[in-house]
């Protein structure tokens, strides 16, 4: 099974590790409230036609490791996943909104992102042995 994703044009392998926290990284994320975000992170990251690779909510940051379609952008993605989950998190447990130092803010401004793939060395192997193949196919094409 190959590694990469198909759409119509193209062939991807786009995967991002990414990291955000509650505002003052309260730690918040346990039981229900844990639970909540990881559904509401699976909804709506499918719904952006991205597959989650790894998922981990801890009580003070969640950890995504996720793959992201090359039509969708990261801050795109972060921006729908941390607003809706805010949105939902602040109607399922409205407690959460009393506390005077939410606001209407759940997740705090911001987030990690670190693309994950092929080490730069491979790729460099593997684009000179391409070089190395071409110059290969054009000396037997010449012969013939």
């Amino acid at each position: 099974m190959s590694r990469f994703e198909k759409l119509t044009h193209v062939i991807w392998h786009c995967q991002y590790h990414l990291v955000w926290v509650p505002k003052y990284r309260y730690r918040v994320l346990k039981g229900e409230i844990a639970q909540e975000v990881i559904n509401c992170i699976q909804v709506y990251s499918s719904r952006l036609g991205c597959r989650i690779v790894e998922l981990n909510v801890q009580p003070d940051h969640v950890h995504l490791l996720l793959k992201v379609p090359p039509k969708e952008s990261i801050s795109r993605v972060m921006g729908v996943v941390k607003g809706k989950t805010a949105l939902r998190l602040f109607t399922r447990f409205p407690y959460l909104r009393e506390k005077p130092y939410w606001g209407n803010h759940f997740w705090a401004k911001g987030y990690c992102v670190d693309t994950v793939g092929l080490d730069a060395t491979m790729i460099r192997t593997y684009v000179k042995y391409q070089e190395k193949q071409e110059q290969k196919q054009v000396r037997m094409d010449l012969r013939r």
